[in-house]
């Protein structure tokens, strides 16, 4: 069996908050139990969004909880790990699936993309009925006169399968689920789905551990590494953390960010509770991240999303 080879994958875009020290640690001792090794990725695609420092500050904060890695983060190899320095590389598999005739550019307006008439998913996420997809070289010459494209993928009527990590058998079929979707912005910004794939592939990747709020996404990421002739990584999902109110957890959450907490707990303390709250001790107790390593196991971690305890961050559990 070849090495595991995982990764965080953060955007800058604000401090680590809890449930992204969450996913970080599932990851972690995911690779770790395996002796596996772990890469740090800085997904900074969005400019307007990211900020290097905050990549830096969340460096810190995966130090502080005990969370290593092996190689990668924002300035190592002169940024060679950060999304924003990739672009040639992602316009070079860019144009390989224009010349395989599968991109297109699409004008549809966010109000057009969003109208009642169009089909939705049970998650609120539109699918794309290929509006654009058959436009002459006439109507695109029109259009680009007042308006800059998106491009998007052309996808197959076929299922995509996979056996998740922690949810394990997972279908879609990208016609009728997901439909076309954006690979690069109308302003020239590459899309999460084609560059997490393409750099999962091209950095080796063989395990994704994330949220399963984009567990959806994994069936493009597949198809895109079938098409680049990448073999996809194994993929686990594991459930969202959210506020004892049952709200999902976002940045602007800063009572739950990690450099809040820090003020307030050592780091074995925290990464205690996260391990109980994932199933993996029965009881609260302070660990380090080491510690954890043999007791994890996918069996143990909720389905469900995982609510914080009242009265946190007061108290722990």
């Amino acid at each position: 069996m070849s090495q595991v080879i995982g990764r965080f994958a953060p955007t800058p875009s604000g401090r680590m908050h809890l449930g992204n020290a969450l996913s970080c640690l599932i990851a972690w001792l995911s690779a770790r139990s395996q002796g596996g090794s772990v890469i740090l990725r800085v997904e900074d695609l969005d400019p307007e969004r990211s900020s290097w420092e905050y990549m830096r500050d969340i460096e810190a904060e995966l130090h502080w909880l005990g969370l290593d890695w092996d190689a990668g983060g924002v300035d190592a190899d002169d940024h060679a790990w950060c999304q924003s320095r990739r672009s040639e590389i992602y316009t070079e598999y860019f144009e390989q699936l224009r010349e395989m005739g599968l991109v297109y550019p699409c004008f549809c307006s966010r109000a057009q993309l969003h109208a009642a008439s169009a089909p939705h998913r049970s998650d609120g996420r539109f699918i794309y009925q290929g509006t654009c997809r058959n436009l002459s070289a006439e109507e695109i010459a029109e259009k680009s006169k007042t308006r800059l494209p998106a491009w998007r993928l052309q996808v197959p009527d076929r299922e995509v399968s996979f056996c998740d990590l922690h949810y394990g058998d997972y279908t879609e079929n990208l016609s009728e689920e997901c439909g076309d979707f954006i690979i690069r912005r109308a302003d020239g910004v590459y899309a999460y789905q084609l560059a997490a794939a393409l750099d999962d592939g091209l950095m080796g990747v063989t395990e994704v551990v994330r949220g399963n709020d984009l567990l959806s996404s994994s069936p493009r990421q597949i198809w895109l590494h079938e098409l680049f002739g990448f073999a996809p990584p194994r993929y686990g999902h594991i459930p969202l953390l959210t506020a004892s109110d049952g709200r999902r957890l976002s940045k602007r959450d800063g009572d739950l960010d990690i450099e809040t907490l820090s003020k307030r707990y050592r780091p074995e303390e925290v990464v205690g509770m996260l391990g109980h709250i994932a199933g993996l001790t029965e009881e609260y107790r302070t660990m380090t991240a080491k510690e954890l390593i043999p007791l994890f196991d996918w069996k143990k971690i909720p389905m469900e999303d995982i609510r914080l305890p009242d009265g946190f961050p007061e108290r722990l559990v």
